[in-house]
């Protein structure tokens, strides 16, 4: 197996890259629907319940409530990723060992690719990056927050400028889907003499 990152700031494309190449047929580790899944998890939300009171609403993660309080308090975004991050480590090594001796591409989805040291695992990194302007525009309308809270978000972050030097392909997602479609494919076909 070669295993290639995704990775990019918030806003910066990374999840558009990472669903081209699932729907072009490759298998996508993707974090973010992992932890989505986590947050229906029964003992994952009582764990969280309880060091978090009021964050669990209809048995489902108040993700907006949790947001402003984590990313206001490097304390408490300690202990969010504490609940989190041992499930992720266990499930990307599971999904390693399961392709490891596949010959096959596969692609790891995560923002925190190289915050988490999950780089390590990657043969290969890809960075989707964008102008910051457009960046913060794009999650502001998405997720409907302020641009306090977008840098509150963003500042957990490594910025892209600073990944650029630990990537091996920075891809500017600020283009069409058809053109990151042809760009990313390219990209496969030469994947075993980069």
């Amino acid at each position: 197996m070669i295993l290639v990152g995704i990775t990019g700031s918030i806003g910066c494309g990374k999840t558009t890259l990472a669903k081209i190449v699932k729907d072009l047929g490759y298998t996508v580790f993707d974090i973010d629907s992992w932890v989505r899944k986590l947050y229906f998890n029964k003992d994952f939300l009582s764990d969280l319940n309880k060091i978090f009171p009021n964050s669990v609403v209809k048995g489902v993660a108040d993700k907006k409530y949790l947001r402003k309080i984590v990313f206001s308090d490097s304390n408490k975004l300690k202990k969010l990723e504490n609940l989190i991050y041992p499930f992720l480590n266990k499930n990307i090594r599971k999904k390693i060992n399961k392709y490891a001796f596949k010959d096959c591409i596969c692609f790891l989805d995560a923002a925190l690719l190289f915050e988490k040291g999950w780089d390590k695992y990657c043969d290969i990194i890809i960075l989707a990056d964008v102008d910051y302007n457009i960046q913060k525009q794009r999650v502001m309308e998405r997720d409907n927050i302020s641009a306090d809270e977008f840098d509150k978000i963003n500042n957990i972050q490594i910025k892209n400028s600073d990944k650029k030097n630990l990537c091996d392909i920075v891809i500017n997602t600020n283009k069409s889907k058809n053109l990151l479609k042809v760009e990313l494919i390219e990209l496969i076909e030469n994947i075993g003499i980069l």
